[in-house]
């Protein structure tokens, strides 16, 4: 395990599971969970990946019980460049939920060196231009943040937390974020669509749930088609956390993603 503590906040990256044996190149994977979430929202992939998959996760500072100092600072992918740096060699492919799928695509837009080879973006915050918000926007985002952690706890529990506790919990943890962590949120959000999308540069898969209420499917749709080389997957039964309300379609999907790489492609260079 690799710790980080850098400026304002902390950051661990961590082994969850090495490559079985017999596997003849390794796929290194990482794991970047979003805002108020857990690296527990990877664990059924982790159980359905296949064999030749090496899997590293970072528990970030934006974590649901995380150092909450990460959000005074109003650029958040240096932490996402910090999880790259901490595996050793280099990552082949870099799953990301959410917040920090936002924080990916603004490191790969900027980062010429230092990148993994291919990229999968769950539940991207993405509008193609900066006159698709409006003042209803903040407020829905503002007044629905709740909900979303809500959600989160609701799906990681598998239902399990009765309702009333559930509500109690996802105020806790919205209070412990506070408006420094939702505007991170937001003022990424806001920048997305000023994004050089051409400069990404990587093979992306993008994943979304039909039914997700915080990041919307439409948000996938525009960031695929913004993409230079995008596969889109939206998943219909699923919401915002596709990789545990259909973790098996979600195991598939980025298997297929890896298999349809070429040898030529940027995953083997």
């Amino acid at each position: 395990m690799t710790s980080h503590g850098v400026g304002e906040g902390s950051m661990r990256v961590r082994l969850r599971r090495a490559a079985h044996d017999g596997a003849r190149r390794p796929v290194r994977v990482l794991l970047l969970h979003g805002l108020a979430g857990s690296t527990a929202v990877w664990r059924r992939f982790t159980e359905l990946s296949g064999g030749e998959l090496e899997l590293w996760e970072a528990e970030l500072p934006w974590a649901a019980h995380g150092d909450t100092r990460w959000s005074h600072d109003p650029d958040p992918v240096p932490w996402v460049a910090r999880a790259l740096d901490a595996v050793p060699g280099r990552v082949d492919l870099l799953i990301a939920h959410s917040f920090a799928a936002n924080a990916v695509l603004e490191l790969l837009v900027s980062r010429p060196a230092g990148r993994p080879g291919a990229a999968v973006l769950v539940s991207p915050f993405h509008r193609g231009t900066p006159e698709e918000f409006e003042w209803d926007t903040a407020v829905y985002y503002l007044h629905g943040f709740q909900r979303i952690l809500d959600e989160g706890l609701r799906v990681g529990s598998d239902g399990r937390i009765p309702a009333e506790l559930r509500e109690a919990m996802a105020l806790r943890v919205r209070d412990r974020i506070g408006p420094y962590g939702w505007m991170r949120f937001f003022d990424a959000y806001l920048r997305s669509p000023f994004l050089d999308t051409s400069a990404v540069g990587l093979p992306t898969l993008v994943v979304a749930g039909e039914h997700d209420f915080a990041a919307r499917p439409a948000d996938a749709r525009a960031l695929a088609a913004a993409l230079p080389d995008a596969r889109l997957r939206i998943f219909e039964r699923s919401g915002h956390f596709p990789m545990a309300e259909q973790p098996e379609l979600f195991a598939g999907a980025v298997h297929g993603f890896l298999s349809s790489l070429t040898p030529a492609s940027s995953l083997s260079s």
